[in-house]
């Protein structure tokens, strides 16, 4: 039960209360200059996860070997190999949509949110709880980023999941979904002050979600706060190594 309460928690704070994107500002270069539709923003988003969840395995396997001198640029070769391997496969499958994103997946590397997890959770713990860390604060993210292309489409293009083949093969023209011919959008959400404003408004949209929450709970019951640090390393009672 306690171990249950636990993974509940660690997908709590990667979907929610300790979104990287929304609380922490992690990753923010990619999620500014990648979000100028929805299929973009969803394109990053899994190759970020995919990334994320490969490294936090592989440093949890490894965090008995690595001395803590090295375990820095130990984390940063292994990131950067399996960053290599998303990018290859992406220009063997998703070559248009990886012409698109161009730059921005080799720069995965330097993601803080990666090399972030890596150090304050996957190198403290087992193997199960580092990917599902993982797997929450990836797809945490990757809601962020379609979510904030989608609007940015919406508003600046009047399209919705425009080039969803590119990602999703032929059979996903038919999510694309258009408001009209006439409708002539506003230039500046698919420019970077676009981003920006629609980052800022998505960080107000949760704390004010946040804030409404904690106004509901009745007196006397404790509200448990975002998360503000990780857990120091494994659960009492567990095994020292995956």
């Amino acid at each position: 039960m306690a171990a249950d309460s636990g993974y509940s928690q660690l997908v709590g704070d990667g979907l929610w209360g300790n979104n990287q994107a929304l609380v922490a500002l992690l990753g923010l270069c990619p999620l500014l200059a990648t979000t100028t539709s929805a299929t973009n923003g969803l394109g990053m988003g899994l190759a970020t996860t995919a990334v994320l969840a490969l490294s936090s395995v592989t440093v949890s396997l490894i965090r008995n070997l690595v001395r803590p001198e090295v375990r820095l640029p130990v984390f940063v070769l292994v990131i950067a190999s399996f960053v290599t391997i998303v990018e290859l496969t992406m220009q063997a499958y998703f070559y248009n949509l990886y012409l698109v994103l161009g730059l921005f997946i080799p720069l995965i590397v330097v993601n803080c949110t990666i090399i972030g997890r890596a150090e304050a959770f996957a190198s403290k713990n087992r193997v199960d709880r580092a990917l599902l860390d993982a797997l929450a604060m990836g797809i945490g993210s990757t809601l962020v980023l379609t979510t904030l292309g989608g609007l940015r489409e919406l508003i600046g293009q009047g399209t919705l999941f425009n080039q969803a083949h590119l990602l999703l093969g032929e059979a996903a023209r038919v999510l694309t979904l258009k408001l009209g011919p006439d409708f002539k959008g506003a230039l500046v959400a698919i420019l970077p002050p676009g981003a920006f404003i629609g980052l800022g408004l998505l960080i107000a949209l949760k704390n004010l979600i946040d804030q409404r929450t904690r106004r509901r709970v009745p007196r006397g019951v404790p509200v448990r706060a975002p998360a503000q640090r990780e857990p120091a390393g494994d659960p009492p009672g567990s095994a020292a190594t995956a």
